[in-house]
């Protein structure tokens, strides 16, 4: 009696997506001095607040191997215009954010990367419709009862985005 053979594995099996672009971004990453994605993909949660949304790690460029004493890499960092000043004068605290994370001594030194970081700004908030009036006059009796000026504005505005986007009252 024959053996099965044992069922062939599908070349179209599901993949995640972090794990398709991870190994085509790799070849790039390492030729800017990166090992892998980590300090690129964690930066908004290693780099102290606010350089984590003014700046982003450009290249890494490591010490010559003939050196004796064993020292970390220079980061090279990207920032918005008008941050380098804040930038270089928190150069420790961002290394020694960085090293925390990883637990050990990666980066040396923190310096500026001559290419500006352009990220696109953040979305302009989405104006909401005007309320047509009966439903304007709903929301206001709605709210009228609460005396706290400032929750009764943050409720007017949010039964405003709720109600314009075609939700009922109840």
């Amino acid at each position: 009696m024959a053996e099965k053979s044992p069922p062939p594995k599908r070349a179209n099996r599901a993949v995640q997506l972090g794990d398709m672009l991870g190994n085509t971004l790799d070849p790039a990453l390492r030729r800017r001095g990166f090992a892998s994605r980590d300090l690129i993909a964690n930066w908004a949660s290693i780099a102290p607040t606010p350089y984590d949304t003014v700046s982003a790690p450009d290249k890494l460029v490591w010490p010559r191997r003939d050196r004796p004493d064993p020292e970390g890499a220079v980061l090279y960092l990207r920032c918005r215009e008008g941050q380098a000043l804040a930038l270089t004068h928190e150069a420790p605290a961002i290394t020694a954010a960085v090293n925390r994370y990883f637990g050990y001594l990666l980066v040396s030194r923190v310096k500026l990367s001559p290419n500006p970081l352009t990220t696109s700004e953040p979305n302009a908030p989405i104006a909401t419709r005007a309320l047509p009036p009966e439903k304007a006059a709903q929301l206001a009796q709605a709210v009228s009862n609460i005396e706290d000026e400032d929750l009764r504005a943050a409720l007017e505005k949010l039964g405003r985005g709720v109600l314009g986007k075609k939700v009922t009252l109840s």
